[in-house]
């Protein structure tokens, strides 16, 4: 299975980035992991909501053209499905079985994800109804898949 994850903005913490290489690597016996990041609109730091809506839209339209036409897409987003780990396992797994074999996880900018984006989405997924940084969900996301497959193989790591 291809699971590719597409993030707004470069990823700069080393800590962060040790992290999902690790993840990645350790991914690499059950699927082939893509990480694309999006470039990230300049924008000031308090906006108007026209100006937010003008930033989602351009931020939008880059994650949009990096999508394969047959691609499974979930997005983050606040307000998603907020799937177990086994859950999660579950629906990669169905999507495997159903022939899908091109996954891609979305993560939006600090502001979030443009409409367009959002209906594009196949599914929403959440991890809680805290705000985390967009930059921790990487990792965090990397490493569920990770597990997913795990547990997906019936093999030692998710307790």
């Amino acid at each position: 299975m291809q699971i590719q994850i597409i993030a707004v903005g470069k990823l700069k913490e080393k800590y962060f980035t040790d992290g999902i290489a690790e993840y990645s690597k350790r991914l690499t016996p059950y699927a082939k992991l893509t990480i694309t990041e999006i470039t990230e609109e300049k924008a000031p730091e308090r906006m108007s909501d026209a100006e937010e809506q003008q930033v989602r839209q351009k931020e939008g339209e880059r994650i949009l053209a990096t999508l394969r036409p047959d691609t499974h897409v979930i997005v983050m987003a606040i307000g998603g499905h907020m799937w177990s780990s086994e859950e999660l396992a579950d629906q990669i797994d169905r999507l495997g079985t159903y022939g899908k074999s091109h996954v891609t996880f979305i993560i939006g900018g600090s502001i979030g994800l443009s409409d367009d984006v959002l209906k594009r989405a196949d599914a929403k997924l959440s991890f809680g109804r805290i705000t985390y940084p967009h930059q921790l969900i990487r990792l965090v996301l990397v490493e569920q898949v990770y597990r997913a497959f795990k547990i997906m193989r019936g093999e030692p790591y998710h307790k």
